[in-house]
């Protein structure tokens, strides 16, 4: 198994603090940001940042659903990471000033993936189909935050 990489970032006019605290309410604005791969959303316990768990299903592709389950935590300012408890699969945003008034999102998903010719597959075209999904969410949420 390799593992696999998909990374995306955006920078969003607006302050480094309101992106975060939009990025880390998972209770409210986070379920609009979500583009229609995701669905069943729910959030089981917290709803905030740190301590949160969420679930959701992500369609990557066509015929492929994850049914994710994931914890919250906050490991250091600015730094959300979602860790799915159904898989491998650690997603890590980031936010950090970019000027006045801006900021940078950077956010980064990795997983084990498969062996052998259905891995190399996925490590070709995954991670630029979820690079797409996250790059749709990002501009749901400048257009939230701008």
């Amino acid at each position: 198994m390799a593992q696999v990489e998909a990374t995306t970032e955006r920078v969003v006019a607006a302050n480094a603090q309101e992106v975060y605290a939009a990025l880390a309410d998972y209770e409210g604005t986070r379920a609009r940001l979500l583009p229609e791969q995701f669905s069943e959303y729910e959030v089981r316990e917290g709803g905030r940042g740190a301590g949160t768990l969420v679930h959701w299903k992500l369609q990557a592709t066509e015929k492929r659903v994850r049914d994710c389950l994931l914890e919250v935590t906050e490991p250091s300012a600015g730094e959300l990471v979602e860790k799915d408890r159904n898989s491998s699969m650690v997603t890590t945003w980031r936010v950090t000033p970019a000027g006045e008034g801006k900021s940078r999102v950077a956010v980064s998903t990795v997983w084990n993936g498969a062996g052998g010719i259905g891995g190399f597959f996925e490590k070709t075209f995954a991670p630029r189909g979820l690079a797409r999904i996250y790059d749709a969410l990002l501009a749901r949420l400048a257009s939230e935050v701008e």
